[in-house]
């Protein structure tokens, strides 16, 4: 498959099935799960027209879905604009390797843009090699780690 016949639009409504069963893949990848309750409040907020809530991306190849995205705009202590964080994303096996990741990190570049938010980051697991490939062409890797409560 071509880059060319990728395309990327907004998630909608009527996604629902498709974008969740791409998020329990996405998840499943990460070994972790989510009761029924996030899954409504997750497609929820990415539909809502609450600045605060995440955003979603879907890309088709061929008119089949392909892959998905969030992110979420927020502020940050060190800057005065807002920033972008990337929070999942997720390309079908069959179409790894096709341009799909590409084009949705970029379509989440060019929303930020849009926004005048010229800051975008993500987060993955070391394990994650294949899409890292992928992060070390398009992005810059930072000394942070991650730390979460106990």
């Amino acid at each position: 498959m071509c880059a060319a016949s990728i395309s990327i639009r907004p998630l909608q409504a009527q996604d629902r099935p498709v974008w969740a069963e791409m998020w329990q893949a996405y998840l499943a990848f990460y070994e972790t799960s989510v009761p029924q309750a996030v899954y409504d409040s997750t497609f929820a907020r990415l539909l809502g027209d609450d600045p605060q809530d995440f955003s979603g991306l879907i890309a088709e190849v061929d008119g089949a879905p392909a892959g998905l995205v969030h992110f979420l705009f927020h502020r940050h202590a060190w800057k005065i604009e807002n920033v972008c964080y990337l929070q999942d994303l997720f390309a079908r096996p069959e179409f790894r390797g096709t341009g799909v990741g590409r084009a949705l990190i970029q379509a989440v570049y060019d929303v930020a843009d849009a926004n005048g938010t010229p800051a975008v980051y993500w987060l993955t697991q070391d394990f994650n090699t294949t899409a890292r490939r992928l992060y070390d062409r398009i992005g810059v890797k930072t000394p942070f780690i991650r730390y979460n409560r106990p």
